[in-house]
């Protein structure tokens, strides 16, 4: 993520280190582990890396934490414990996303070949149909502690949705920033909460470099950029797709899960849950293996993976899967880490394979994908169909957003045939 100046970073920190955010105890670099009080700040002031949540889980009793989990309410605030948000988080207006289906998807796995089975956590429920609300719903609780007043984020589509509804229900302005030719569904459904939608002509990546900017201008002094000057609140909601995951199997680390990349945060956020599960007691320790999900056309980690790269070359995207054409992803390298660590890998699909992948799910399990889940369900094929996905093992695909959102992508889908009002036609046309 591109960074101004340290300064302009940590501008706006009325509030830092004396707010309450339940476990969350500091901020500390991923890279070179310094801490600092928690406050509106995503980059470290020793080395420029970038900064995530520190907790104190000391004290907490495994047994008595699962069941105040499973005694909670259906929403990512179950998990209040482990994130980065007050005790009476449920009580304020909020979206309250999450608890989204793990659709057990026996249809799809015999179509794959899988036998250890295969499910999908369908996170299209949400309230405005996206994973996005899980992030938002963090981000705006950090908001709220440092005394924000306006919501903001660059986006590529569902972020804007979502912080346009979370910011509605709970009160505060919000203007966002999206490239000027995405899909029609996803700028209406951004633009009818009423917020201020503002389109940048450029890549995802052009409205991220300016939101950076904008930190650091008087005019945004006031601002919370979910994920910018909020990042490190925002990307623990991914986290919360482990922890479902997990209680939905019977509390039991998945062999395979299928993430796709945008920003690669969903992906590093979902294993550090996993881990924490683990370190916590709450879930067995078992190895488990997490893959990276791109499309061709915009693949920069998948790229850098099949090269034995380190180092993340930023591309220019060219793909119908908008919501993951990010060509400079900021947590590019640390999937990298992740899927090699794990035994898992990055691998890319074709547009064509995308809308395949879509037909394939709404065909088999009844669940209609936005392109980003097209292209998990494209990649889980290509690795089974590869051998490096072990169809013998339970493995998870997630599809994070709903494909009314992306219709253009299935557009020439339409009627089987038409007929006129009567048997006679109906027969004649092999419907019977």
């Amino acid at each position: 993520m591109a960074v101004q100046t340290v300064e302009s970073a940590n501008a706006a920190t009325p509030a830092a280190g004396s707010v309450d955010l339940g476990p969350a105890a500091a901020l500390s670099c991923r890279e070179c582990g310094h801490r600092v009080p928690l406050g509106p700040v995503f980059a470290c002031e020793e080395c420029f890396g970038p900064l995530e949540i520190a907790y104190d889980f000391a004290g907490l009793d495994a047994a008595e934490l699962r069941r105040r989990i499973e005694s909670g309410p259906a929403s990512i605030w179950r998990y209040a414990p482990l994130l980065p948000v007050p005790a009476d988080v449920a009580g304020k207006p909020n979206l309250n996303p999450g608890w989204t289906p793990l659709v057990r998807a026996d249809r799809l796995a015999a179509e794959l070949g899988v036998t250890g089975g295969l499910f999908v956590k369908d996170d299209s429920g949400n309230p405005t149909h996206s994973f996005k609300d899980r992030v938002v719903a963090q981000a705006l609780e950090a908001a709220r502690a440092f005394g924000f007043t306006t919501l903001s984020c660059s986006s590529t589509g569902n972020l804007a949705g979502a912080v346009g509804a979370a910011a509605a229900r709970a009160g505060l302005r919000s203007c966002v920033f999206i490239p000027h030719d995405l899909e029609q569904g996803k700028v209406v459904m951004a633009a009818v909460y009423g917020g201020d939608l503002v389109g940048i002509e450029g890549t995802y990546d052009d409205v991220n470099r300016f939101c950076s900017e904008l930190i650091g201008d008087p005019a945004g002094e006031s601002w919370g950029f979910v994920n910018v000057n909020l990042r490190p609140y925002y990307a623990e909601g991914s986290k919360t797709l482990a922890y479902e995951i997990c209680e939905q199997l019977g509390w039991r680390v998945p062999d395979q899960i299928v993430v796709p990349i945008a920003s690669g945060s969903q992906l590093t956020k979902i294993d550090k849950g996993l881990r924490e599960l683990i370190s916590l007691g709450l879930v067995e320790d078992r190895p488990y293996k997490i893959f990276g999900a791109q499309a061709e056309g915009c693949s920069p980690v998948a790229a850098a993976f099949k090269a034995g790269h380190d180092v993340v070359r930023p591309q220019k995207p060219d793909t119908i899967a908008k919501s993951l054409a990010i060509g400079n992803p900021a947590d590019g390298p640390y999937v990298l880490d992740i899927a090699r660590r794990t035994g898992g890998a990055v691998e890319d699909v074709t547009d064509a394979q995308i809308v395949d992948a879509i037909r394939l799910l709404a065909r088999t399990e009844g669940v209609f994908a936005e392109t980003a889940g097209g292209v998990t369900v494209g990649v889980t094929r290509k690795l089974v169909e590869s051998g490096v996905l072990d169809p013998a093992l339970t493995t998870v695909v997630l599809n994070t957003g709903d494909g009314l959102k992306t219709l253009d992508a299935v557009a020439d889908t339409g009627l089987t045939t038409t007929i006129r009002p009567s048997l006679e036609s109906f027969h004649a046309a092999g419907l019977g």
